[in-house]
């Protein structure tokens, strides 16, 4: 095989979507295009074609990657196991902030998207919890798997910036703004902690489930 033009060396897929994570990385999701792609390796954008089928092909090798660096935990019990996959994924996704698009994106699970799954759903059935529970359990769970969750309104209410409007709201939305006051006292940042938030959240659903499966939990029947 000879080397692409603008290359000393031959692509291969590895090399491909590894180029398209740090681009991605770099400039979000949406700077990743087979043309900004192909001008970062040195090559004419039909060069990717032998490697990915299309972007799509591009972005599920690139999910792929990700999900394969989520750490193999080695604690013993279930809640550990689980707990240390999902902050694992959450490092993960802290390091590549574009996987929630990605997966968000995506129409369908990988091969490698469905092992995660199948080894969190493993580490409850392999200690004992019912596929009932662990199927009800994966649903709580939700995102929290790929190491993130969804929260609706990212920015701040409009003229939030304005010190008179912001009193304004204050007044209209007392209990609103006691939990932000609040917030902004415990973190002289202004800003939640998101991870601290993750794992409050996290934790608090697996109390839930260690309750459920020691009382022989079992969903409705709906027949």
């Amino acid at each position: 095989m000879t080397p692409q033009r603008g290359r000393a060396t031959p692509l291969d897929r590895g090399t491909v979507v590894a180029e398209a994570i740090a681009l991605a990385d770099e400039g979000g999701l949406g700077a990743v295009s087979m043309r900004a792609l192909a001008a970062r390796l040195g090559v004419v954008p039909m060069a990717l074609y032998k490697h990915v089928a299309d972007r799509e092909d591009l972005v599920g090798g690139m999910i792929d990657a990700v999900v394969q660096s989520y750490p193999v935990p080695i604690e013993e019990g279930w809640r550990a196991r689980v707990r240390g996959r999902v902050l694992g994924a959450r490092d993960a996704q802290a390091r590549h902030p574009w996987m929630p698009t990605a997966i968000g994106e995506a129409t369908r699970p990988t091969l490698t998207a469905l092992a995660h799954m199948d080894a969190v759903a493993g580490d409850f059935i392999d200690h004992g919890f019912s596929v009932d529970l662990t199927h009800y359990a994966m649903h709580a769970l939700g995102l929290r798997i790929w190491g993130y969750t969804t929260e609706a309104f990212s920015g701040p209410p409009a003229g939030a910036g304005d010190p008179e409007a912001a009193a304004a709201l204050a007044m209209r939305f007392p209990r609103v703004a006691a939990i932000a006051a609040d917030t902004a006292l415990r973190n002289p940042a202004g800003a939640c902690d998101e991870r601290y938030e993750f794992e409050f959240a996290l934790d608090l659903l697996l109390d839930a489930f260690a309750r459920l499966h020691e009382t022989g939990w079992v969903s409705a029947s709906r027949v």
